[in-house]
């Protein structure tokens, strides 16, 4: 029955993508983020995703729904950052098992720009604020209530064979999506669904520190520090967030306790030195190899060469020093370029969306990613999350927003509103 029930949706949406290719992005957003058809038996095996994938671009070039495409300068560093990409993976060390991470990397990239031509009034964005909230949300509603109902004593897991399957992995996605729904919550009117909002966030702040993550709840202290430093009551708001970070910590078990407190003693943690093995590894390599040793470079091999323990492998474990590895110098300056760009054009958004009513909504967008951008600056810092499909639908958000600010949409859409027929037009006899 889950089967089926998720299929009927897939293939609903793959429909519309036809006629409103916007409808295709939405549900491939959904696909790529949630995975729901991992959550099933035989769909965990069938590429639902590409399916919708081709009844979008179908949908571009044969709806007539209104499509455009402009470069902003966060978008060129992203095509030039996949261009650099491409050029590495012809260099690097393990062509075939990098050209299986390359696909998927410019499948999820690809799809941003995507989504650039078809999305672009306030009814999109909100849409896809609201889809990518949901899609982890949902493991942030139900890990909230796992880790409630076990008192924190088990870990919560993401879906298998995803980019959050590991629980660490999981509990980043759960923490950069709470001040996406907090901006839903900034932009609703209805005290209901507020307090829906509110508890829905507590359940993914709880799920988050259920998954035992030392870098989670670093992430989140960066949030929370961003989300302090900007709000007008800091005493009040403070004290506010201290006790409800005791509240939590008292019903976490004693193992959890035990394990953050580590994280200042990462000399004696053989996971932690792992790490740091496996970033010298990465700086080793990219100041041997201009181009980096493309994707997939984690391999006895590589070790033995650039790492000062070689027998102890690990992944990057750091977004920052995966792409130093995989695409040196070059590769890792163009990413750190992008996510600033991306910071920096939020920051704007902030503040310029201060200046109309219409546009205050813009003003909560910019600042919540702002916030989101925090947490994955810290906790990627500790997991191998460079190309995950979240932040750069962060970046997609920013940048959709910049273009309705520009272009004062609200003053079309609204004229848009004035002049649509209240019932439909009689027919011709």
């Amino acid at each position: 029955m889950r089967d089926i029930t998720i299929l009927g949706v897939i293939a609903a949406l793959a429909a519309y993508a036809l006629v409103h290719p916007w409808v295709g992005i939405m549900g491939w957003t959904w696909l790529s983020l949630m995975n729901p058809h991992a959550l099933a038996w035989e769909l965990r095996f069938m590429p639902v995703a590409a399916v919708m994938a081709a009844a979008t671009l179908i949908g571009v070039f044969i709806s007539r729904d209104r499509k455009s495409f402009y470069v902003t300068p966060e978008t060129a560093v992203l095509i030039a950052f996949m261009l650099w990409m491409s050029f590495t993976l012809i260099f690097a060390f393990y062509y075939e098992w990098s050209t299986f991470m390359w696909k998927r990397v410019m499948k999820i990239d690809f799809m941003i720009l995507v989504a650039l031509v078809v999305l672009y009034s306030k009814k999109h964005i909100m849409t896809l604020a609201w889809v990518v909230a949901g899609s982890i949300g949902f493991y942030g509603f139900k890990g909230g209530l796992f880790t409630i109902a076990t008192g924190g004593s088990y870990l919560v897991w993401g879906p298998a064979g995803t980019y959050i399957e590991g629980n660490n992995e999981l509990a980043l996605a759960m923490i950069l999506v709470i001040p996406l729904i907090n901006f839903l919550y900034l932009t609703q009117d209805n005290k209901w669904m507020k307090r829906g909002l509110l508890v829905w966030m507590l359940l993914c702040a709880v799920a988050a520190l259920g998954s035992h993550s030392r870098g989670a709840l670093l992430a989140i202290g960066a949030m929370g520090s961003v989300l302090w430093w900007r709000s007008p009551g800091k005493l009040r708001s403070g004290l506010i967030v201290l006790v409800i970070g005791l509240i939590a910590l008292f019903f976490m078990p004693e193992q959890w306790m035990e394990r953050m407190t580590s994280i200042g003693e990462y000399k004696t943690d053989a996971s932690a030195m792992g790490r740091i093995n496996a970033w010298w590894m990465a700086w080793n390599l990219a100041s041997d190899r201009f181009l980096g040793g493309g994707f997939e470079i984690y391999t006895p091999e590589i070790f033995s060469a650039y790492a000062p323990n070689p027998l102890d492998l690990h992944q990057a474990h750091s977004i920052y020093f995966q792409v130093l590895g995989e695409h040196g110098f070059v590769g890792l300056f163009l990413f750190l370029l992008m996510w600033w760009m991306v910071w920096r054009q939020a920051g704007k958004l902030r503040k310029e969306g201060r200046a109309n009513p219409e546009t205050q909504w813009i003003s909560h967008l910019g600042s919540m990613c702002q916030v989101s951008l925090a947490g994955y600056a810290v906790g990627g810092a500790f997991l191998s999350l460079a190309y995950f499909d979240l932040p750069y639908n962060i970046l997609l958000l920013v940048v959709l927003a910049r273009r309705w600010l520009d272009r004062k949409a609200w003053i079309e859409e609204a004229a848009a509103g004035k002049t649509m027929p209240n019932v439909a037009p009689a027919r011709a006899s």
